[in-house]
């Protein structure tokens, strides 16, 4: 009598899935520099520009440095676009690549994927993050409290849920020549009217209107709290921030799917 032989469907464990394909990821961006040090290094240009000339002046009404201010303002603006850049624009350049094809054929499921993508933008949003302080701390002379820098860097990573929802959208809805030009288009004008640039206060009138509807205004607001220079409650931005977080996820699903049903269907 013969046993017919039955196949070996055993798989590696999530967890295990998940570290190598991070890995791989990380492994990726570090072999193009132009990409990887461009997400740490402009941050630290934006700073030198906008704020070494008056790093020790005082805002108006306030104790609180413009130094320290706009550290926070451009420590949001260095994760935001990490998530924006190297997730959404590596995902439109991982389809073209056709390595979503590749990925099907084998037991990576999707999930692992898409959740190492966003670890890899979280490996370089901290790297930037903590190049910027070092920045800011030795050249600047900007000095806060331990607890202070642990709090914004805290807040900075986990409050970044609606960016990663907006990176996702612009990687599965556009190809990889658009993709730059699409996530420049939203990300910087939003950017600027959310007063990561310039406060908000100095901004023409008409687009102070417009900036409490932006997420990157909110997420803002969890950097300047966290210094002493919020305009808002952390509950309401973070009230904000989830709200907009079902908004972009919702349109990055759609896309998602859209994009695996015109290869797969």
């Amino acid at each position: 009598m013969s046993i017919a032989a039955t196949p070996n469907l055993d798989v590696a464990p999530i967890p295990r899935m998940l570290w190598t394909q991070t890995r791989a990821m990380v492994t990726n961006t570090l072999r193009i520099p132009a990409f990887s040090l461009t997400t740490i290094i402009l941050p630290i240009m934006f700073f030198a520009f906008f704020g070494l000339s008056h790093v020790n002046d005082k805002i108006p009404g306030s104790s609180l440095s413009v130094g320290a201010y706009l550290m926070a303002s451009f420590g949001a603006y260095a994760v935001s676009s990490a998530m924006v850049f190297n997730f959404g624009i590596g995902a439109a350049v991982a389809r073209a690549q056709k390595l979503d094809l590749l990925q099907r054929a084998t037991p990576l499921p999707p999930a692992v994927a898409i959740a190492a993508n966003v670890i890899n933008a979280m490996v370089f949003a901290l790297l930037s993050l903590i190049a910027l302080f070092l920045f800011v701390f030795i050249v600047g002379g900007v000095r806060l409290p331990v607890e202070t820098w642990l709090s914004l860097t805290f807040r900075l990573l986990t409050g970044a849920l609606p960016l990663i929802g907006l990176g996702m959208a612009i990687g599965y809805s556009a190809g990889p020549n658009s993709a730059p030009a699409v996530a420049n288009l939203i990300y910087l004008p939003m950017s600027f009217a959310s007063g990561l640039f310039i406060p908000v206060s100095q901004l023409p009138d008409f687009i102070q209107k417009i900036a409490p509807l932006l997420p990157t205004y909110h997420y803002g607001q969890l950097a300047w709290n966290a210094i002493g220079a919020d305009t808002e409650s952390v509950g309401k931005a973070v009230l904000y921030l989830g709200i907009w977080s079902v908004i972009l996820f919702g349109v990055a699903l759609r896309a998602f799917r859209l994009d695996q049903s015109r290869k797969f269907a």
